[in-house]
């Protein structure tokens, strides 16, 4: 196979991220990088339903709406009463 003959595969828009910690880590990071407090943005989302609350840059806004809000609110509960009250 040649060269010219090869195809090339292109990924477009927002990383295909599944768990939802991996998915809290990159909004987290995406919102700090543009000058944002993640945590009140991130909680403006949670309680509103809201997607303007978290910035497009570098696709957090698709990545985010990925995985149900209620699954983000669980697993934040979870991971607060494992590492805060059950350590």
């Amino acid at each position: 196979m040649t060269e010219q003959e090869r195809t090339g595969v292109f990924r477009l828009g927002a990383p295909p991220l599944r768990d939802v910690r991996d998915v809290l880590a990159y909004v987290y990071a995406a919102l700090a990088e543009k000058g944002y407090n993640p945590v009140d943005q991130i909680v403006g989302y949670l309680l509103s339903g809201d997607p303007t609350y978290i910035t497009s840059h570098r696709d957090a806004r698709t990545v985010i709406r990925q995985v149900d809000r209620l699954a983000l609110l669980e697993e934040l509960v979870r991971t607060y009463v494992q590492e805060r009250l059950h350590p």
